[in-house]
């Protein structure tokens, strides 16, 4: 008869182990299938606000345009750069399409020094301030992605979860947004001149 109890609470044991391991396995997918999709909602928020800088760019290059003699070389750069955001799909695309816009629009952005009209003229001070304005979503969204992304990280890397991350197919994201390598060097400021 003690032989059957042992066999018995051996199994009941096994039992309880398992549902223990089952419950960890289950919750800790779950939790890592909510983070992976903060980092996809993150990403979209930085999209969303790419797409709207985009929408802006055609009415600040053509009240631009109406002021000043800009030369079509900027246009053409603006207009491709705007082409390769609009036409971008994985997020690194998108950051770099990013970037080459940002590098586009200094041209135009230095066309007010120049031309006095434009810098008093209404439709362009208001694009000019939306411009900016979503400039610092952009800014805002990209932190927020780079901490869904390291809370990401940190949570699939933490044990337990390392070993259900890896049996579940889950892996670490290395698509931290970061400056450009030219951003990181101070301007030169000169008075004198």
């Amino acid at each position: 008869m003690k032989p059957t109890w042992i066999v018995l609470g051996v199994v009941a044991l096994l039992i309880v182990v398992l549902l223990f391991i089952g419950g960890s396995y289950i919750g800790s997918k779950n939790q890592m299938v909510a983070k992976d999709q903060n980092v996809q909602a993150a990403f979209s928020e930085i999209d969303v606000n790419l797409q709207r800088r985009a929408d802006l760019i055609p009415n600040l290059v053509a009240t631009v345009k109406g002021y000043a003699n800009v030369e079509e070389t900027v246009l053409n750069n603006i207009a491709q750069a705007r082409s390769g955001l609009l036409q971008a799909k994985t997020p690194d695309e998108k950051l770099a399409a990013n970037d080459r816009l940002n590098v586009a629009l200094l041209p135009l952005m230095r066309l007010q020094e120049n031309y006095p009209q434009l810098k008093s003229n209404d439709q362009f001070m208001r694009l000019q301030d939306e411009l900016a304005g979503t400039e610092n979503r952009i800014a805002v969204a990209r932190r927020r992605y780079n901490e869904a992304i390291r809370d990401y990280n940190t949570f699939i890397q933490q044990f337990p979860n390392s070993l259900w991350a890896s049996f579940a197919g889950f892996h670490p994201k290395n698509e931290y947004y970061t400056a450009e390598p030219g951003s990181k060097v101070a301007p030169k400021v000169d008075f004198s001149k």
